[in-house]
């Protein structure tokens, strides 16, 4: 695992855009702190800009390098999910124009996957991840579900024996400024 991320870190560093099998689906990713590298998954995706990306974190410790201010009801949020669950939170900071949505908020998901854990630790920065799908089109729920244009338009593609994960999207929560909750996806 640890040759994998090596090259995945290079990858990213590069401005490079990776396929990788996240702690829900197949996703497409690059650092989230790379407005070019944003663009390309935009581009990739077909994606119209309104609807922002969610980026990846390995610890709920670095939620305040992101988030202006963390409501207080997040960390029993956090604490208690029992599916991967990704936070919607108002005021985002430190992170490029493009991935911030038009009212300023950004989609944080604290991956308790090893792989993506331990990339994200090594490369020291959060990683987009959005399903690795043309937009309109369903979510790949296995790699050999993900189309050709998807595979050929990256530069690197994760290769690590447990390709089978969870299949399932994450649970969506978008809070408010005042803590208030709005279940986006169960």
């Amino acid at each position: 695992m640890q040759e994998e991320i090596n090259k995945v870190v290079t990858v990213l560093e590069n401005g490079g855009i990776i396929l990788y099998p996240t702690d829900t689906i197949w996703g497409l990713g690059c650092d989230a702190k790379n407005e070019v590298a944003v663009q390309r998954i935009y581009e990739i995706k077909k994606r119209i800009h309104s609807k922002s990306l969610i980026i990846l974190l390995d610890d709920d410790r670095k939620l305040n390098r992101f988030v202006k201010e963390v409501p207080e009801v997040v960390w029993d949020i956090l604490d208690y999910a029992t599916k991967p669950t990704t936070v919607i939170y108002p005021e985002a900071i430190n992170l490029p124009k493009n991935i911030v949505a038009s009212d300023g908020s950004i989609a944080i998901r604290i991956t308790k996957d090893d792989f993506c854990r331990k990339l994200i630790q090594r490369f020291k920065n959060p990683i987009v991840s959005t399903s690795a799908n043309i937009a309109g089109c369903e979510a790949p729920k296995d790699f050999k579900d993900i189309a050709p244009e998807i595979l050929k338009a990256v530069d690197h593609v994760v290769n690590l024996d447990a390709f089978e994960k969870n299949n399932e999207p994450s649970t969506i929560i978008k809070i408010g400024l005042k803590g208030e909750l709005n279940i986006i996806r169960k």
